[in-house]
């Protein structure tokens, strides 16, 4: 086991514990580092030296071959309990910054996130294709993060940073790698929660309701008749034909004929969200499938390192 952690001017040469989360459906990527309080009978002096803000990049692997698995910046330092905690986050910290009131009108989801980088940090880009127009837009007492939250809430774009651009897609739009990588029940699949469904058995009904500053409503529907409900409502917006992709968009994540859920495995293979995966299994092979990948868990310490992902449909 081995692992390169540098904060700020720092390198982190003793760790307890690292655990990282990624996901394309949360604004932000996490990382936590805990430090003993003391070493050689010496207590650490990590808060005369580390500061908020501070640039982080935390690298993992076995016998000096490492993976970057994570890039961001020092939120908190917590001293409880006879341990320090270093909590992390992505590029989403620097968005954490209050932003001008505005009432935009008639705005892409693309023009608005373009506005709201460019007034945050212009060093940022957007690599943004979800098709998807606001009535009118209302920036009030808000934060960049706010803005990036409500538009996220409200469309369920996988809306995230990778580096110094922010992504907004659609579900399962954007895959990262080329050649799936591959997880094998009977090789590196260390333990799994995982369970097979059949698209039949998944009946869904969308119901998804524009509601606008003022005027009438609008309701748009998708789905099975009778099947399990789901109800979404979306602030700013009448344009039907948006309101429609957002139907169909929740419907593509809920039937499908696939395994849900998650499981573990070690360090090796590299895989992060956005990046579709195969599943093997010799027993059953019938149920072999590509799956897009929607969130892992990193965990290392001197127990070894595990890596826990999270599937979305099967691709």
């Amino acid at each position: 086991m081995e692992h390169n952690i540098s904060i700020g001017r720092y390198r982190l040469g003793i760790v307890d514990s690292v655990t990282i989360k990624h996901s394309v459906e949360t604004l932000s990527d996490t990382a936590f580092i805990v430090l003993p309080g003391s070493y050689a009978n010496k207590t650490l002096d990590v808060e005369g030296k580390l500061k908020e803000g501070d640039e982080v990049k935390i690298e993992l692997g076995y016998n000096t071959t490492l993976k970057t698995e994570f890039m961001g910046y020092l939120k908190t330092i917590q001293t409880d309990d006879g341990s320090i905690t270093l909590e992390c986050e992505d590029a989403i910290w620097i968005f954490r910054k209050e932003v001008a009131d505005k009432e935009h009108k008639n705005i892409t989801a693309k023009s608005l996130l373009q506005k709201i980088v460019q007034e945050v940090d212009g060093s940022f880009n957007v690599s943004c294709d979800y098709d998807f127009t606001y009535d009118k837009f209302v920036v009030k007492d808000a934060t960049a993060f706010d803005v990036l939250k409500k538009i996220q809430d409200e469309t369920k774009a996988n809306i995230y940073f990778s580096g110094t651009t922010l992504h907004c897609h659609p579900q399962y739009s954007e895959i990262t790698n080329q050649t799936p990588i591959i997880y094998d029940f009977n090789a590196n699949v260390e333990k799994s929660d995982l369970k097979y469904k059949s698209e039949k058995d998944r009946k869904y009904f969308v119901e998804v309701e524009g509601i606008p500053s003022s005027g009438k409503r609008v309701t748009v529907t998708y789905g099975t008749m009778g099947g399990d409900k789901r109800n979404i409502k979306v602030y700013g917006v009448t344009d039907k034909e948006s309101l429609l992709k957002r139907a169909k968009e929740e419907l593509t994540t809920l039937v499908y004929t696939g395994f849900e859920g998650s499981f573990t495995g070690w360090l090796i293979p590299f895989c992060e969200p956005a990046y579709k995966i195969e599943l093997r299994d010799k027993d059953y092979p019938e149920k072999n499938g590509t799956y897009y990948v929607v969130a892992t868990e990193i965990k290392f310490s001197s127990s070894g390192g595990e890596r826990t992902v999270t599937i979305g449909k099967k691709i």
